[in-house]
């Protein structure tokens, strides 16, 4: 039964809600689902927007707002099909999201949510001030949508198309998170620093859901012109985009159908409080914002998940069906030959203010070597890593990689040319499956991109991808555990899998941020196994690591730091031997 739903529930709720309007319901009730629809879409871009990718919005209802003056405007004052207006709407809406987006996507913390406030209240005011647009009446008359013929004036004439656009947006919104441009929308929401590590470009994604967002704004804008038959400012003001971001938290911020969820229990409920808060109270208002309010605050206590959470617990996703035996192998880049000079350091220097982190750090790896970058706590190491991958920008100095100077380039753009890393603390995405977060180390190896997803025509590059992800979990002993949910796993099988995302990136330089901590030994032992058959192969790893016996019995060198400064650099016996590396760890020289 569990398995019939999650392959067929779409379907049957699909045929479940085209017979309905069939069925001998009362004209309210279909007026009612209307207004569902109409609310789920706007929701569903704010699923994508706030609950996937992060990012707090205040004004999707002046999106919709845009959405129904171009086709009220259009249609009334220059008789322009429906259809061709949604095309207009849609368009406009782009253009919009795309010029706000480049301002206001850059901002972060709580600045983002105060840049959406003012547009929006920027966008409604406009609408309500233009004598053109009927200021504060509105348009009047807007024509019904005509469809094979058949005008769909009536509420049930209209209720197939409202749903058959909700349901089909749901349904690319679904396959667009199960991709490779999906996957990389869900890592925006835990930083930028691991995306763009994995060459992916933050901005870009943040983009994309910025405007998906506003189309489907502009789509339900469209579909509310045409079903009310007139259009007027007050369903797109700042209390109305509050109302949309209400509705998909209450639902679940970050699932597809806590957006229908969450717009069916606000609609229903706000309808039947308005009916008998009044009587209660002996008084009319608008008392039922005060209960949301209340309820909003016990929902972000007690199920800040939202309500469909409650639904995923009892019907859990079934584990992908592994399609991809036969499938092709990704792409893999020229590797450097054994003994080439890969990566060359050059009195790097780091400033923090008035703070010195990094100070004169010289050192170089060829093809095959394994050099370990060691000191005491606060040394500079992960500093140093970070100025080598990009992170970090140099104040002076020289990175080159491969021949090309990099430094000054982004991460994404370092990854691109072949180097890929871990991090010190582990960066990864919890509510995706192992396999998942693995296989968002291919994005480089692979083309995709967002229509082609929401299309599902993307199969064979995903079987290619996961296939690749596997063989990379199996090459580290995680094959078993593919399936299981990231933020489940123990510190050490989380570094693990951290490895063997940089792996599916395929590297000609691997940076290893202290990948043994938190290891067993067998585990430890096994890993350094992999890295000794990875020096085989002819791949370079510079690795930090606090574990001595580990670092001593793997590495070709050794670069000490201390203070931010380089102490010395040689193998593993002369640094075992030096004085000076004696008097950084134990604060004496005897």
């Amino acid at each position: 039964m569990l398995m019939l739903l999650h392959r067929h529930g779409f379907w049957l709720l699909a045929a479940v809600m085209a017979v309905l309007p069939l069925l001998p319901l009362p004209d309210f009730w279909i007026t009612q689902l209307n207004s569902i629809g109409l609310y789920a879409l706007v929701s569903l871009g704010l699923v994508l927007l706030t609950g996937v990718a992060g990012l707090t919005s205040f004004g999707q209802a002046a999106f919709v707002g845009v959405g129904a003056y171009t086709a009220a405007f259009l249609a009334i004052k220059l008789g322009v099909s429906p259809w061709l207006t949604l095309l207009v709407g849609v368009a406009l809406a782009v253009a919009v999201a795309l010029v706000l987006g480049a301002i206001t996507l850059r901002m972060s913390g709580h600045y983002l949510p105060l840049a959406t406030i003012a547009w929006g209240l920027t966008i409604f005011y406009t609408i309500s001030n233009m004598e053109w647009l009927g200021k504060y009446d509105g348009l009047l008359g807007v024509p019904p949508i005509t469809l094979a013929g058949w005008p769909l004036s009536s509420g049930r004439g209209i209720y197939v198309l409202i749903w058959a656009f909700a349901l089909a947006a749901a349904l690319m919104v679904t396959h667009l998170l199960d991709s490779r441009p999906g996957r990389a929308i869900r890592a925006l929401k835990n930083g930028t620093t691991m995306a763009e590590a994995m060459g992916i470009s933050t901005l870009r994604y943040k983009l994309i859901c910025f405007v998906l967002a506003a189309v489907l704004a502009a789509i339900s804008g469209w579909l509310f012109a045409h079903f009310q038959r007139s259009v007027n400012p007050s369903p797109f003001g700042i209390h109305k985009g509050i109302e949309y971001l209400f509705m998909a938290v209450l639902g679940g911020v970050g699932h597809v159908w806590g957006a229908f969820v969450g717009a069916g229990v606000l609609k229903l409920v706000e309808d039947q409080l308005q009916v008998l808060l009044p009587k209660l109270l002996g008084s009319s208002g608008n008392f039922e914002l005060i209960v949301f309010g209340l309820v909003l605050v016990g929902v972000l206590k007690y199920a800040p998940d939202g309500l469909w959470a409650f639904v995923v617990r009892r019907l859990p996703p079934a584990p992908r069906s592994r399609d991809w035996a036969d499938a092709p192998k990704l792409p893999v880049r020229d590797k450097p030959a054994r003994g080439e000079l890969v990566l060359e350091v050059a009195a790097l220097r780091k400033e923090f203010g008035g703070l010195v982190a990094v100070n004169d750090v010289s050192f170089s790896i060829r093809a095959g070597d394994i050099v370990g970058l060691i000191g005491p706590n606060s040394a500079g190491k992960s500093t140093t890593f970070n100025l080598i991958s990009g992170v970090l920008a140099l104040t002076r100095g020289a990175v080159r990689f491969r021949g090309t100077s990099v430094a000054g380039l982004p991460s994404r753009e370092i990854a691109r040319l072949g180097m890929s890393r871990t991090f010190q603390h582990v960066k990864m995405i919890p509510e995706m499956t192992v396999l998942e977060n693995v296989a968002l180390g291919g994005y480089l190896r692979s083309r995709s991109g967002s229509l082609k997803a929401m299309l599902r025509l993307d199969r064979a590059e995903e079987r290619a991808l996961f296939a690749e992800a596997e063989s990379q979990l199996a090459r580290i002993g995680m094959a078993a555990q593919m399936h299981a949910l990231a933020g489940n796993l123990a510190l050490g099988p989380q570094r693990l899998m951290e490895i063997a995302r940089a792996l599916c990136t395929d590297p000609s330089l691997l940076l290893l941020d202290e990948p043994a901590a938190g290891l067993r030994l067998k585990e430890k032992q096994a890993l350094a196994e992999v890295l000794r058959q990875l020096k085989r192969e002819g791949l370079s790893i510079l690795l930090v690591e606090h574990d001595m016996d580990f670092v001593m019995g793997l590495t070709d060198r050794i670069v000490v730091m201390e203070f931010g400064t380089q102490l010395i650099e040689g193998t593993p016996e002369e640094v075992q031997a030096s004085p000076v590396v004696r008097a950084a760890y134990l604060g004496t020289e005897h």
